[in-house]
């Protein structure tokens, strides 16, 4: 096997400048459970449906292990922490709450952990970002000029954004995109009892709970004070209809609690950066444009090639099965390896950024502190947003 290539600067130049190079960079990484090979995992629920389970022609199972949303918000958030946070603005958000005793106090959410980035409801419930947002934007779609948005948030030039709260309704899609996958997966189920303090109660404590609970129209169970079983699975109204707890006298497994999945095959992270969509990105000029569509290119390598932390969620814990060799993927012909992940390729990959970010940071916002403002977001709330108005035309 041919040793993957060490990119030098200019051949990274040349993957953002080059109209006729290659199309994309394309990593597939075995990842295994940390309890080892055949280990069960929890992929993440959906409403009504459960998990995303797909079944293929030849009766093979596939399950979403993490989704391609879910990869980017676990991806962007690197550029909070040293080295890497002085490659964006750190732009935050101010919301003031209250503890349960009524105490106030402010919570800061960074631009960097927001769902839907620079176009979400919180950036546009805050009357002294918006403006801006806004303008780079309408640069975007007006002009093709990306360098306005380039120097507010640029990772949502790098992981795509919807600005359908917005004026322009622009759409940029994402130069990296990730997705975990479990491949030939047998789903499994739980079942659980809870044992309230029902039993340890006397009978006149027994007799005032259950008066007051009737009285307050509740549960004793949803307060703790009556045992609960955990077999079935709630769903929604609808999908109840549908999908009842048993079937012609036998438990329903549909509606059974879900207790992870066995994968038989491999559990697969597939990690693609989309050259064509990068090259695509423009500014007021040539120069300009050189300039974003590099600087794009190293924070869009470093988040994809940045090992990211593998505990999804409760009872999926993940690690790297191996040492993964990244792909060139030319226009045609083969794929080309090439060393994006050694100790001496990330520190090169790290002084290209460094040195992609210098001309973006005299135009950096000064004012990185914005307040969220209630009276916007409920301005917000009477805002049909673009996908709305399209779903009704």
């Amino acid at each position: 096997m041919t040793a993957p290539q060490s990119p030098s600067h200019d051949t990274i130049n040349s993957w953002a400048d080059d109209p006729n190079g290659p199309v994309a960079l394309h990593l597939r990484q075995e990842l295994l459970p940390v309890e080892g090979k055949g280990g069960v995992i929890f992929p993440p629920t959906y409403a009504d449906i459960g998990y995303n389970i797909d079944t293929l022609a030849d009766g093979t199972k596939v399950a979403t292990i993490d989704s391609v949303g879910s990869q980017a918000n676990r991806m962007e958030p690197i550029f909070k922490h040293p080295p890497y946070d002085a490659l964006v603005p750190q732009i935050k958000i101010e919301l003031h709450r209250e503890d349960d005793d009524n105490s106030p106090y402010i919570e800061r959410l960074s631009l960097l952990d927001l769902a839907h980035r620079s176009a979400d409801a919180v950036v546009h419930s805050c009357p002294t970002l918006v403006p801006e947002i806004a303008r780079a934007f309408r640069a975007l779609k007006r002009h093709g000029d990306a360098g306005p948005l380039c120097c507010l948030a640029p990772t949502s030039l790098v992981f795509g954004v919807w600005d359908s709260r917005g004026g322009s309704g622009e759409k940029i899609p994402r130069l990296v995109r990730s997705i975990i996958r479990a491949w030939d997966v047998q789903p499994l189920h739980a079942a659980a009892q809870f044992n309230s303090v029902w039993k340890a109660l006397n009978a006149e404590q027994q007799d005032e709970l259950q008066k007051e609970a009737k009285a307050k129209r509740v549960k004793l169970s949803e307060k703790g004070f009556a045992d609960a079983p955990a077999t079935f699975r709630k769903v929604g109204e609808s999908a109840a209809r549908h999908i009842p707890e048993f079937r012609e006298g036998s438990p329903n497994l549909e509606r059974r609690v879900l207790g992870g999945v066995l994968a038989s095959g491999r559990i697969e992270r597939e990690v693609t950066v989309n050259l064509v969509a990068l090259r695509r990105i423009g500014a007021i000029n040539d120069e300009e444009s050189t300039r974003i569509r590099r600087y794009l290119l190293a924070l869009t390598l470093i988040a994809a090639t940045t090992d990211i932390e593998l505990f999804l969620r409760e009872g999926c814990h993940l690690r790297f099965a191996d040492e993964e060799i990244w792909q060139v993927i030319p226009r045609r012909g083969n794929a080309v390896a090439v060393d994006l992940t050694t100790t001496a390729a990330q520190e090169r990959l790290l002084k290209y950024a460094q040195d992609a970010v210098q001309p973006f940071q005299k135009d950096w916002p000064k004012e990185l502190v914005h307040k969220f403002d209630l009276k916007e977001a409920k301005k917000l709330l009477a805002k049909r947003t673009e996908e709305e108005q399209s779903e009704a035309s």
